[in-house]
């Protein structure tokens, strides 16, 4: 479980700056591939880079032989319908869509083209695979791509361990949030499972944090914030009351940690933009998307603060830091 990710092992028999023959011939003429993002945000900004460094050292450069056609649907339905068909209009060569919003658009209109999606929690229920299509299987459609479900048993899990005397956890979420509730079920089931309680605050606004955070606080023993937008968006107000309490904060999100948690085991988005590229290299070299498995990232990275931890009055463990694809000194 703790040994460091190297995924760019994992891609090496998938993936090769070395072409054959007949990739090189392929490889002559310029493929055009649509980008549809479902909004500006650093995670998905981050998939659609590791989706493009897997084709450019598979050969297929920007500017050389590959044009990218990028699009951003700001978070609008409409945004992304319009996107869907203009790909469909320009005959692009695949289409990579990330984010739930632009993969249903994408899916619902693009039948002919192949398409790669990433960065979307549960393909299943959002449509874009078969119910018949488990994790791991084909779709034997012209859909395949990657899922960024959140491992959050194993999370919950690893904190544990980060402060084994806690045994009252807490954390924040809008109520609103039907993605947020998804995860928060896991959390109450991981909980139970765990021999934990799981102390919930709602909020319906990030000016409510501050307020939830202070509730926790003479509740709980440690924090852990799990997909919920509203609280990240204020993350470093739970960072402060935490602080002030010495209660130890957690995050699901990696990029998150720099922000005053002290871990996140989770995903790095940069590695499942690269995974999803390892299946848009797959078709662009003659594989049919339906044959291609879909299924969620298998590649996790540990990120560790010991700032925060400093702050929140504990000491990571050493194991962790041995184990840390990243270490936040100071």
């Amino acid at each position: 479980m703790w040994k460091k990710s190297w995924v760019l092992m994992v891609l090496v028999p998938l993936i090769s700056a070395t072409l054959s023959p007949a990739q090189e011939k392929k490889a002559t003429r310029t493929i055009r591939i649509g980008v549809a993002k479902t909004a500006l945000h650093p995670a998905l900004d981050a998939d659609e880079k590791g989706f493009e460094k897997a084709l450019s050292d598979a050969g297929f450069k920007e500017r050389a032989n590959v044009v990218y056609d990028r699009e951003n649907a700001r978070g609008e339905t409409a945004g992304a319908q319009a996107i869907a068909q203009k790909f469909i209009d320009a005959k692009v060569d695949l289409v990579h869509s990330i984010g739930t919003l632009t993969s249903q658009a994408v899916a619902k209109v693009v039948k002919t083209i192949p398409v790669v999606f990433s960065s979307v929690t549960d393909p299943v229920d959002a449509g874009l695979v078969p119910r018949s299509s488990s994790p791991g299987n084909r779709t034997g459609t012209n859909v395949t791509g990657v899922s960024d479900r959140w491992p959050i048993f194993v999370q919950f899990e690893t904190y544990m361990k980060f402060v084994p005397k806690a045994r009252k956890w807490g954390t924040i979420y809008n109520a609103r949030d039907t993605h947020a509730f998804v995860y928060i079920r896991e959390m109450r089931e991981a909980a139970r499972r765990l021999g934990m309680d799981l102390f919930e605050a709602t909020i319906s606004s990030s000016a409510e944090t501050e307020q939830a955070a202070q509730f926790l606080a003479g509740k709980v023993q440690a924090i852990h914030i799990t997909s919920d937008q509203t609280a990240i968006s204020s993350f470093e107000v739970i960072a402060k009351v935490c602080n002030e309490k010495k209660i130890p904060l957690f995050a699901g999100d990696v990029s998150t940690v720099s922000r005053g948690g002290i871990a996140a085991y989770g995903l790095d988005y940069f590695l499942v933009g690269l995974a999803a590229g390892g299946k848009a290299y797959r078709i662009l070299n003659g594989q049919k998307p339906g044959d291609i498995p879909w299924g969620p990232t298998e590649t996790f990275s540990l990120v560790v603060n010991e700032k925060a931890a400093r702050a929140q009055g504990i000491v990571i463990p050493p194991v962790f830091l041995k184990a840390a694809n990243k270490i936040i000194s100071n």
